[in-house]
């Protein structure tokens, strides 16, 4: 029985990975078609969230039924905890990914905005956290996590600097 628990978690861990790929590549995606004026990409992007809201679901039951039949103890109680937490944002960062997507192909044929920051560069460092965020679950690296929180700092500064460029070019272009 111990043996079936165990599998069951590490399939639980596995397919965690495998949504946070699919988050991962969407939010590359949706950066990238924004970027490039991309359709086929966008749209891509919003097919992919169709698969990762399953992915949610199957993630969901598995987690419940493994705490609920199984009554694990406190560490493999803590992982299948987190692995619930992770899955609801991961499901979100899809979310958001496809928001993107809807707002793109609105302004699909508008004129680009010149802007300064990087916004592939700010995508590219979300998904490296995303990666490094999983790999240090899956893992049990506290350090890894660590260094997903300074990255976070420098996330949020560098949307905060992009959100002020935004401003400040639309009080100087309000059209």
């Amino acid at each position: 029985m111990e043996r079936h628990f165990e599998q069951e978690l590490e399939q639980l861990k596995s397919k965690l990975l495998t949504m946070s790929a699919l988050v991962e590549s969407g939010v590359y995606r949706s950066i990238t078609a924004v970027v490039q004026k991309d359709r086929r990409l966008a749209e891509e992007v919003l097919q992919n969230e169709a698969r990762v809201n399953r992915m949610e679901i199957e993630i969901d039951d598995q987690a419940i039924s493994l705490r609920a039949l199984q009554q694990p103890m406190a560490s493999d109680l803590r992982l299948i905890t987190a692995a619930i937490k992770i899955n609801t944002d991961l499901e979100r960062m899809g979310d958001l990914a496809a928001n993107i997507e809807k707002s793109a192909l609105s302004l699909m044929d508008e004129r680009v905005v010149p802007h300064l920051i990087d916004v592939p560069h700010i995508a590219a460092l979300v998904q490296n956290m995303v990666r490094k965020s999983l790999d240090a679950f899956v893992s049990k690296d506290a350090a890894l996590a660590q260094s997903v929180l300074s990255s976070d700092d420098a996330v949020d500064a560098l949307r905060s600097a992009f959100f002020d460029e935004l401003i400040s070019f639309m009080q100087r272009e309000p059209t």
